[in-house]
């Protein structure tokens, strides 16, 4: 017999959040480990729970849910939808520019394959959110990536943008805010992506799921107002994070600009729509009840929200490891520190945190699993709360020191107090 093989397509795709690190986290819990999970977003494990009407609504309509909806999603999700762009001053958007689906992660698979050619070339942030990398190769396209400037609060180089478009480019995504950076961009930085979309006739895909979640003075900038009527813009966001509700799937794509020139491209996105029948139709009714609702998500990121508080906390702790700088995130819910190459030369970072995890329990991800350009990074998610969140960076710390003694860096920094 022949062996099974897997299609050659995805020959080039990764998604290392989940992969051989997460195995051998996997294989450590079988053995009787507790392991701190620390390399995904997931609000619910950490003690964060949905809003009590997103739950109530969903209840009250699950009665009628049971049957399949428009594959675009039920009229009132979308209606929710439109309204809230409306409400952020995109007067023209429709019901009919919206689509619902299991989420922006099942969108984002799904917009890729109704736009992406063979040979597409598709612009894409490094360090970038994997999905996106993975899904365009995984549609025959090539991902670029564009550089983020850490030195510059992980904004995007828009000089480096420039000199990757090709007569090959079709689209430039947009991860605002940023994960893993956990940078929030300013008007001048989106209004200068768009520009360079409108000069080139590029698609923005504009990942804005962390939309909600900003600290201290961040202000969220949607890059459909300033795509205006001449670039298409795509915006995809959801309710996972900001209503606490990942195991929920429920998410939306937002078309804007010039439609009509993108109708075969939503004829093909329809089509897709239709061949997956529809999203998980129950959760489809929190999403008027989150947009329209109380806020919650305000309580967390405030001065003395969770949220905020410990993501400050990591910030600030990891800074005070000797030889690991760490940017400030201004929203999201991650950190992405750097390790000096001089005093941890690393040269495979999965190695590194498989190594971190067995020997403290902790499990977080490469930076190069971010399609980052060097083995010199890791995302830390921070949803423990700040106890917890103390002693997992403790770990860290004390894991980096040893680390430092065994490759004779150790005299190049002073060591904790």
């Amino acid at each position: 017999m022949r062996a099974i093989r897997q299609s050659n397509k995805l020959q080039n795709v990764r998604y290392d959040v989940r992969g051989p690190i997460l195995e051998e986290a996997q294989r450590l819990e079988a053995e009787g480990h507790k392991i701190l999970k620390l390399n995904i977003g997931n609000t619910a494990p950490f003690g964060f729970e949905a809003p009590e009407a997103i739950l109530a609504d969903m209840k009250h309509h699950l009665h009628h849910a049971q049957g399949y909806s428009d594959s675009r999603g039920i009229y009132s999700a979308r209606t929710a939808v439109a309204q809230y762009y409306q409400s952020r001053g995109l007067k023209d958007t429709q019901v009919e520019d919206v689509y619902i689906g299991n989420g922006v992660s099942e969108l984002i698979t799904m917009v890729l394959q109704a736009f992406v050619d063979d040979g597409n070339e598709i612009l894409v942030p490094a360090p970038d959110y994997p999905l996106w990398t993975g899904a365009v190769s995984l549609t025959g396209g090539t991902p670029v990536h564009y550089l983020c400037d850490e030195e510059n609060g992980w904004n995007p180089d828009l000089a480096d943008i420039e000199s990757k478009i090709t007569e090959n480019t079709h689209a430039i995504v947009i991860i605002n805010p940023n994960n893993p950076t956990g940078a929030v961009y300013s008007e001048d930085v989106v209004r200068g992506l768009v520009d360079i979309a409108r000069r080139h006739d590029l698609v923005v895909m504009a990942d804005e799921i962390y939309e909600k979640i900003l600290f201290e003075d961040a202000v969220h900038h949607h890059a459909a107002t300033f795509a205006g009527d001449d670039v298409l813009c795509l915006t995809f966001s959801g309710l996972s994070k900001a209503y606490r509700v990942c195991g929920y799937r429920a998410g939306w794509v937002m078309i804007s600009g010039p439609k009509h020139l993108a109708e075969d491209f939503l004829e093909g996105l329809t089509l897709l729509a239709n061949m997956r029948m529809c999203a998980n139709v129950p959760a489809q009714h929190a999403i008027q009840t989150a947009l329209g609702g109380y806020q919650s998500i305000n309580e967390l990121i405030g001065p003395d929200g969770r949220f905020y508080e410990q993501s400050m906390l990591a910030w600030r702790m990891l800074n005070e490891i000797p030889g690991v700088s760490c940017v400030k995130p201004m929203g999201s819910l991650y950190t992405f520190p750097r390790l000096d190459p001089e005093i941890y030369p690393i040269d495979n970072d999965q190695d590194f945190v498989i190594d971190l995890l067995r020997a403290k329990k902790i499990l977080v991800t490469h930076g190069t699993g971010f399609n980052w350009v060097a083995p010199d990074h890791f995302r830390l998610v921070t949803l423990p709360d700040v106890d917890v969140l103390e002693e997992a960076i403790g770990r860290i710390a004390d894991f980096l020191e040893d680390y430092r003694h065994r490759a004779g860096t150790a005299d190049l920094v002073p060591e904790r107090a």
